[in-house]
C-alpha cells in the first residue's frame, strides 16, 4: 500500500502563513504529477494547485499569487507554500500523486484560517 504522507497544516490567522510538506516513496515520485486539493466541508473537493516532473505549474483561480507548490526531487517531497491566508481557504488539504499507471492520495490535513 503505497502511502503519501503529508505535515504542516494547523490553525493560523487570516493573513498569516502555512507550509505544507508530502512525501512519497521515490519510485512513485520521480514519474507523477504532485498536486495538492482541499476540501471545505459541505463543499466538493477542489485541485488547488499541481506540479508536473518537469516543473510546469498550475493554480486555481483563487489562490493565484498566495500559494505556491514545488516539488524537491531529492527528497521526494511536494510542497505547498501559503500565504496570506483567507478564512475561505479553511478546508482538509490532501496531498496527491499522478501517475499513468494510477493515482495515490494521502491521509490530508487540517488547515483552519481564521478571522
Amino acid at each position: 500500500q503505497v502511502q503519501l504522507v503529508e505535515s504542516g497544516g494547523g490553525l493560523v490567522q487570516a493573513g498569516g502563513s502555512l507550509r505544507l510538506s508530502c512525501s512519497a516513496p521515490g519510485s512513485i515520485f520521480i514519474m507523477g504529477t504532485m498536486g495538492w486539493y482541499r476540501q471545505a466541508p459541505g463543499k466538493q473537493r477542489e485541485l488547488v494547485a499541481a506540479i508536473t516532473t518537469g516543473g510546469n505549474t498550475n493554480y486555481t483561480d483563487s489562490v493565484k499569487g498566495r500559494f505556491t507548490i514545488s516539488r524537491d526531487n531529492a527528497k521526494n517531497t511536494v510542497y505547498l507554500q501559503m500565504n496570506s491566508l483567507k478564512p475561505e481557504d479553511t478546508a482538509v488539504y490532501s496531498c496527491n500523486c499522478r501517475t499513468i499507471f494510477t493515482t495515490y492520495w494521502g491521509q490530508g490535513t487540517q488547515v483552519t484560517v481564521s478571522s
